[in-house]
């Protein structure tokens, strides 16, 4: 291939090329003035090991760029452990004694930090010099405990209060084998199952007379922070249906249970003052001891439950015996105004003393197996006018009805509360 030379190149190509040239030459040989002024300005030279101030106006900062250079404070957040107490938890997180004495003399809320239970958390905040500046305590889903430390460097609290949306749920359930199992089915949590066999457990004992194909319907309420579920709330309504029979209870504002009437559900007593596996031994006037190998009246009822299971005094009445003898082990008499008398035996130990006044469910006692017991129960008796009835089947008082000025404000509530329920049938009913 033949190579071409500059001269031989055609006239015009030869002055593009020159003039192109040229502006090169002006651009690399003459410098811009941004350029001039960059090579011109001395550089400073920074010593090692050398302080320099910042030129930063910290007072016109705005503030979350200032919380931005708050490096001194150290949040940690502290979880409670089993036997743990406020000074083995200031200790952990490095606080001193001192620290401890200032928070547990705080005039308000300090109380709140005594029963400290496993598993809760404290947040805490610690300055530069390790002195507290704050605590946060959240002891209930909608309640936080604030302390800050206060100008005389003592200690202030306050509760943070979130407000509760309340909601109104319903279910229903068939029992095939067992109320415990029916309930769970229907999406009713361990303590709602418990209360509605309270609810209903004057009339109807849960032990031994349900029977398959019974059924029940339950509108209770819910809790809601946020928009988000917290927890359930209380039973507003119920039906149950035993063997044929339909109870329903209405809750009135004061928390007590009646029907749509305005009677009492709640008895004078208990039927079972135990939350009890089964029934070992039933009231027997020719009952064979298994112990003392003879005939001998079983002139009680038999509960059997773990041991350390709490027993509640059936009604409200006043403690004429607790102490222990070899027959009834650790045992609790009470009596219930001039008529009835409740007796309750085999204690692994006693929690009122002879003499105490005690209300409907308050704890007297633990299940055990001291005196003559071959395991585990209580042994519960039930007196009227000093002779022996059979607790399950005894006729037991009625309570007092709902007070006269309560009854049109109750009839108006129980009036909406049937109208929810059979509502909710239907559309459970058309659902299904």
């Amino acid at each position: 291939m033949a190579k071409i030379s500059f001269k031989h190149l055609p006239k015009p190509h030869k002055w593009t090329i020159t003039f192109l040239t040229g502006i090169l030459l002006v651009l690399v040989f003459v410098p811009s003035e941004p350029v001039s002024a960059y090579k011109n300005t001395p550089v400073p030279v920074l010593e090692l090991g050398k302080r320099y101030d910042l030129a930063v106006d910290f007072d016109n900062l705005p503030e979350a760029q200032i919380t931005a250079f708050d490096s001194a404070v150290e949040r940690k957040m502290v979880k409670v452990k089993k036997g743990d107490n406020l000074a083995k938890i200031f200790n952990r997180a490095g606080l001193t004694p001192q620290e401890t004495y200032r928070v547990s003399k705080m005039k308000d809320h300090a109380d709140k930090l005594i029963n400290l239970l496993p598993g809760e958390s404290l947040g805490l905040e610690i300055d530069n010099e390790g002195k507290l500046k704050s605590i946060s305590y959240m002891y209930s889903p909608t309640e936080t405990l604030i302390i800050n430390r206060n100008e005389n460097n003592g200690f202030s609290g306050h509760v943070e209060s979130k407000p509760v949306e309340t909601r109104l749920n319903y279910t229903q359930g068939e029992v095939f084998n067992s109320f415990w199992n029916a309930g769970l089915k229907a999406n009713l949590s361990e303590s709602q199952i418990m209360n509605l066999a309270n609810i209903f457990g004057w009339d109807i004992d849960f032990a031994l007379e349900l029977r398959a194909g019974d059924s029940f319907s339950v509108m209770f309420e819910e809790h809601f922070i946020d928009g988000e579920f917290v927890e359930n709330g209380d039973i507003v309504a119920a039906q149950f249906i035993n063997q044929g029979e339909t109870y329903t209870a209405i809750r009135h504002s004061d928390g007590t249970f009646y029907t749509p009437e305005g009677r009492s559900l709640r008895k004078s007593f208990l039927r079972a003052p135990v939350n009890f596996k089964y029934i070992s031994s039933n009231f027997n006037p020719n009952r064979f001891h298994p112990i003392q190998k003879r005939y001998k009246p079983h002139n009680g009822i038999d509960y059997r439950a773990a041991k350390g299971t709490p027993v509640v005094a059936a009604g409200d009445g006043k403690v004429i015996e607790a102490g222990y003898n070899r027959f009834n082990g650790n045992y609790v008499f009470i009596q219930h105004g001039e008529t009835y008398v409740t007796k309750y035996l085999h204690f692994s130990k006693t929690a009122v003393k002879n003499g105490a006044k005690v209300k409907q469910g308050q704890v007297i006692g633990y299940v055990g197996a001291t005196g003559m017991a071959e395991a585990p129960h209580l042994h519960y008796e039930f007196l009227v006018d000093g002779v022996h009835r059979n607790p399950r089947t005894v006729a037991l008082p009625k309570a007092l009805p709902i007070e006269p000025s309560e009854a049109k404000a109750f009839a108006s509530i129980a009036q909406e509360r049937l109208l929810q329920l059979n509502n909710n049938k239907r559309i459970m009913l058309a659902m299904n």
